[in-house]
């Protein structure tokens, strides 16, 4: 659930606001499309987390070279820093269209209040949290259901789209699934397993501890099937509410989250826009943690240190320290003249771009007995893995590919 929330923050919201205001119905078929995509991709980082006992990073560091650790890595923080910064901001932006004020200050404030909770709330507590905070994300749904939808329509462009090889067309498509499967998804969907796993008593890798694998693997497929179905349920609407009323009236050119729901506010009225600019804070509050979690899971394994939001400050200094640096460095971002928001849309297409080598080396993992034991994953998740990795690679290229043309 928390993944998948974390899925729809405000950078991904500025995302599908852009294709539906762009596109229209154009680019909802990649909702159903992604479904079983990201399943599959999520269901085997949380596999690999359970049954090993270690995080993607983790693992990567035991069984492939540096040469593809460090690399990989260091892109996760990069782009994780990116969207800190831009989420941040459209907090920030959104909380000062509801209630006026500095939007700046109130920045300040989200990135503060979010590293105060990380650090020195237990993990155990804090998912709690977060896990009610997946809850706003309903808001989307909401003030779709307030507008006027021509559900046939919808229903055609969504079974039955239109594609096309324009250059635009396949660079949204790139960014679309950029957003939705995710390097720090994996990384964090991997670690939280572990994370779960050290917090509840009794319970320890597949690896060492089989008789628990049908209980663990079980609730995994459950738990992602719901979680991503949630994300991509979410996402569709805020492309459908987006594209009933930008599009439709001409506004084509969106990007941030904030700038869309300010559009909303003449066309769809305050209760569309209040509801959009809810969600703006109350995903940014989920996805925030997860953005900054997930990259200090990466270094924290590549490097070796002690890590995990179960531990005190004292007992994983350094863990800490990169999650303190990735938001300050997130929050500097929105001060120094640079527009983390503007890079949105380029960073969505960058995390489609190394998805797919990260996707490769995951079912490298998942695929061999000396990772995994017994529980290398099963046909059908080979399958949808390889599937995901080929569309996400063919995608990537035809957009290079007609990047000359455009």
């Amino acid at each position: 659930m928390i993944t998948g929330a974390s899925d729809d923050d405000p950078s991904g919201i500025g995302t599908y606001s852009q294709v539906g205001a762009q596109f229209g119905f154009g680019m909802l078929w990649t909702m159903l499309f992604s479904f079983p995509l990201m399943v599959c991709v999520q269901s085997i980082c949380a596999r690999i987390g359970r049954v090993t006992g270690e995080g993607i990073a983790g693992n990567l560091r035991r069984h492939f070279s540096t040469k593809v650790l460090f690399p990989i890595v260091g892109l996760l923080l990069i782009a994780n820093t990116i969207n800190i910064a831009a989420d941040l901001g459209a907090m920030g932006a959104a909380l000062q269209l509801l209630i006026g004020g500095p939007g700046l200050a109130y920045t300040v404030g989200f990135a503060s209040l979010s590293l105060l909770l990380q650090v020195f709330i237990p993990y155990s507590r804090y998912v709690r949290l977060l896990k009610w905070l997946s809850l706003v994300l309903l808001a989307y749904v909401a003030a779709a259901f307030s507008l006027s939808v021509p559900w046939r329509e919808v229903a055609l462009h969504t079974l039955l789209p239109t594609l096309s090889l324009k250059s635009d067309y396949i660079t949204a498509v790139v960014a679309i699934f950029g957003t939705t499967i995710s390097p720090y998804l994996f990384f964090w969907q991997a670690s939280q397993e572990v994370e779960d796993q050290d917090a509840a008593p009794g319970e320890e890798p597949l690896m060492t501890a089989p008789a628990q694998a049908e209980a663990q693997l079980s609730r995994i497929s459950t738990d992602t099937y719901i979680g991503m179905g949630m994300s991509n349920v979410v996402a569709f609407f805020i492309i459908l509410t987006t594209a009933v009323t930008l599009h439709s009236h001409g506004v084509k050119n969106i990007a941030t989250a904030a700038q869309a729901a300010t559009a909303l506010r003449p066309i769809a009225g305050n209760f569309a826009f209040s509801l959009f600019s809810l969600g703006i804070i109350g995903t940014g509050l989920l996805a925030v943690p997860v953005l900054a979690g997930s990259a200090a899971y990466g270094v924290a394994e590549a490097m070796r240190w002690k890590f995990g939001m179960e531990r005190k400050l004292a007992e994983a200094t350094k863990f800490y320290a990169i999650i303190a640096a990735a938001m300050l460095a997130g929050l500097v971002m929105n001060f120094i003249g640079v527009d983390p928001i503007k890079a949105l849309f380029w960073t969505a297409v960058i995390n489609g771009v190394v998805a797919v080598p990260l996707i490769i080396v995951i079912m490298l993992m998942a695929s061999r007995p000396v990772v995994m034991g017994q529980f290398v994953i099963p046909s059908y998740l080979k399958w949808g893995g390889w599937i995901t990795a080929a569309f996400m690679t063919a995608s990537t290229v035809a957009m290079f590919a007609l990047w000359p043309h455009a």
